[in-house]
């Protein structure tokens, strides 16, 4: 199953989601085989605002289960989180679903 995270950090928090950044692609580099595509939202003047991020987990279970250990989730940086189920049919430009 894939999964469509948009998330927006709390007011005030960039600095802090700097600080955690390191810890943030730490973690997703121990699962990279599950991270389809992620980057960070930007605002007007460029700066990082939130995040999206498109993965694959066997099921919404073993994806919560990640969701547990996300550092931006644990320290509070993610203040507005939305999941959404995706079906991805092309990645980098190649057929990709069934």
């Amino acid at each position: 199953m894939q999964f469509v995270i948009t998330a927006y950090d709390g007011k005030g928090m960039l600095e802090k989601r700097m600080e955690v950044r390191p810890k943030h692609l730490a973690n997703m580099s121990q699962i990279k085989g599950k991270v389809l595509c992620a980057g960070g939202l930007l605002d007007e003047e460029g700066k990082m605002k939130g995040s999206v991020m498109v993965m694959e987990f066997a099921d919404r279970e073993t994806f919560d289960e990640y969701l547990k250990s996300e550092p931006y989730i644990t320290e509070h940086i993610w203040e507005d989180v939305k999941v959404e189920t995706m079906n991805v049919v092309l990645l980098n430009g190649e057929k990709y679903a069934k």
